[in-house]
């Protein structure tokens, strides 16, 4: 039993971390947003469906070259996920990555 709770207490230590930088990220991502530095996500997401289709499975909030990039993986038709880069202030399109086969 003691055993179990070490284990417990040291995979939350562990994790703690992590989820105190998630929220950091998504309070500055909120925060430039409200700033008008970048898109709100869900006008990146309208300009990708109508481009691309498919179901969004992932977003991220990156830095780039140092400008903020959005990278969004879709699953498109053929059961492929689509990796799609948009500027994150302009809301331009900066390209795909190659399609991969979903495993």
């Amino acid at each position: 039993m003691k055993k179990h709770l070490a284990l417990a207490a040291l995979t939350l230590a562990l994790l703690a971390p992590l989820a105190v930088a998630g929220e950091r990220d998504h309070d500055r991502a909120r925060r430039a947003v409200e700033a008008g530095e970048i898109r709100p996500l869900r006008e990146i997401l309208a300009t990708a469906e109508q481009a691309h289709g498919g179901q969004l499975i992932e977003a991220e909030l990156e830095t780039e070259d140092g400008k903020l990039v959005y990278e969004l993986k879709i699953l498109v038709p053929g059961d492929r996920v689509l990796k799609v880069y948009y500027d994150a202030r302009t809301g331009e399109s900066l390209g795909t990555g190659k399609p991969n086969r979903r495993r």
